[in-house]
């Protein structure tokens, strides 16, 4: 019987997300299964290891019940997970305490300890600087619970956990992949290893880190076990898998120089693709992480009310209309649509809850300029434009960083690719085509492709990626006179941005 299917499986914060493809990336079957998230008080975010492999589990034994395809049909299996938090387990592969969450926070005093002393080495070498990401929550760990932190065998990703699980792994064999290790505040990005001279800085256990491999490497095999959780053929080829975001920019065939991705969802991320590694040391606003595809980086910065801002404002200010929510949200853009660029003088800041590229966790949203003649329809302009000129300024870095590099399109995924008007928006503000494209998920297409790639069925990722990408429709292309009257707002906002930072700064001091 020939394989020849694949999956692939989004372990998400908030849900766990697989889907069934054929090799071409037809969508046979997709389930997804809500993941619960433990808030024990202010700034601690928990979850627990084993909920994600039992989402998994489900999801995925939806799927194959769904299709009707015969599991021994299925050629590879691999994983995707949310990037920044970071598992503990012990020398039996069990929890050692739950996940530490990326939206957990009480690693914050040792952010401020490695950006103080730390924060252009790690930025240098790592290509993004101290957050709240796996070496501060590492330290977290070793200074303020040294009895867990000794029981500790490695530190991972939920990815590495599920697979770990399923494949019946060792301690000493649990896994990383290059596309995490940007996050690390431990790694040399360059060179894709552990970086000694941070491991020393830090102080950090060099046998607690896990061994770095390839995306595609095969981790190992379904365990009769896991095939009976999972509704799979024992044997089936697990590969390692990758970071979420390095999922969803191989998904949607970002795997050119000069491509862009928006993933216009609950957080706002854009991300490059270059053939040249960045570390913005002066900035602190890219993150420069690896692509999937050998000898590419995407690097990337996100806006974490990007989306929310959109749904309070709607929330707020627009349930007294007449549609249901996603109605209005057609609503609220044609209107919108009817003010002209730059929503006569009005600006927004979208950071309600801290800016995180670069850090400024102080800040809080802002509209500055509005006057008597200001509508509704002006505010809300305001807010889609100020996504807009958020990724310009992360733009302008990209460009400063690599001055040759030439823009050809925008690929834009997520719930709000659906809008044309926000899209015609962010091309006009950028300057670059934007191209929205015709699948809904794509980190599980990713994940599918790596597996695809690990078993052989594809030669070569990028091209597979590239073949398998449909555009739905012609892109938004730049107005040029939008783009003229946008090109000195853009920088007017980064501006105020800075000034705004130092001013919430003073405020909660």
């Amino acid at each position: 019987m020939t394989a020849q299917y694949l999956i692939g499986v989004d372990l998400g914060t908030s849900a766990t997300k697989a889907a069934l493809y054929r090799a071409d990336g037809a969508l046979i079957a997709q389930a997804s299964v809500d993941v619960p998230l433990y808030t024990l008080k202010p700034g601690v975010v928990e979850q627990e290891n084993d909920d994600f492999y039992r989402t998994a589990a489900q999801a995925v034994s939806q799927c194959i019940q769904a299709s009707g395809v015969d599991p021994r049909q299925v050629a590879a299996i691999a994983f995707d997970s949310q990037m920044a938090g970071v598992g503990l387990i012990n020398a039996d592969y069990r929890p050692a305490t739950r996940f530490d969450s990326w939206l957990d926070m009480r690693c914050q005093p040792y952010i401020e300890q490695l950006e103080r002393h730390y924060g252009e080495q790690i930025t240098r070498l790592t290509g993004a600087p101290p957050t709240c990401d796996h070496g501060p929550k590492i330290l977290w760990w070793k200074e303020e619970q040294p009895e867990q932190y000794a029981q500790v065998a490695k530190f991972l990703m939920p990815v590495a956990y599920v697979v770990g699980r399923m494949a019946g792994l060792r301690a000493d064999q649990a896994f990383i992949d290059y596309t995490f290790i940007h996050f690390s505040a431990l790694s040399d990005g360059r060179k894709g290893t552990w970086s000694d001279e941070l491991i020393q800085l830090l102080g950090v256990d060099r046998e607690k880190l896990p061994r770095i491999v390839a995306p595609w490497e095969i981790i190992g095999e379904v365990t009769d076990n896991a095939a009976r959780d999972f509704g799979l053929a024992p044997g089936t080829p697990i590969a390692a898998g990758a970071g979420d975001t390095a999922a969803g920019a191989l998904g949607a065939g970002v795997v050119r120089p000069g491509m862009l991705l928006d993933t216009a969802g609950t957080a706002a991320v854009f991300a490059g693709c270059t053939d040249q590694f960045v570390a913005d040391v002066d900035n602190r606003a890219l993150i420069g992480m690896r692509s999937v595809v050998p000898g590419l980086w995407n690097p990337l910065a996100y806006i974490a009310g990007g989306g929310i801002a959109l749904r309070w404002f709607r929330d707020e200010f627009f349930k007294a209309e007449d549609a249901d929510d996603s109605d209005l949200y057609d609503v609220m853009t044609a209107r919108a649509a009817r003010i002209p660029p730059g929503a006569d003088g009005l600006y927004f800041s979208p950071h309600l809850g801290g800016r995180i590229c670069p850090a400024a966790p102080a800040m809080r949203g802002a509209w500055v300029g509005f006057s008597w003649s200001h509508t509704r329809d002006h505010f809300f302009r305001a807010v889609l434009e100020s996504v807009a000129f958020e990724y310009a300024y992360y733009l302008a870095i990209l460009r400063q960083a690599i001055p040759d590099l030439s823009l050809t399109e925008a690929r834009v995924i997520g719930g709000g690719a659906r809008s044309a008007v926000w899209n015609q928006i962010k091309a006009d503000v950028l300057n670059v085509p934007y191209q929205r494209l015709r699948r809904d998920e794509f980190a599980t297409w990713g994940c599918a492709l790596i597996a695809g790639y690990a078993v052989g069925l594809f030669d070569d990722l990028a091209e597979a990626a590239i073949a398998t990408t449909e555009r739905d429709g012609a892109p938004a292309r730049p107005n040029p006179d939008h783009a003229a009257i946008y090109a000195p707002l853009a920088r007017q906002y980064a501006e105020w941005q800075r000034t705004l930072a130092e001013t919430f700064r003073r405020i909660a001091e």
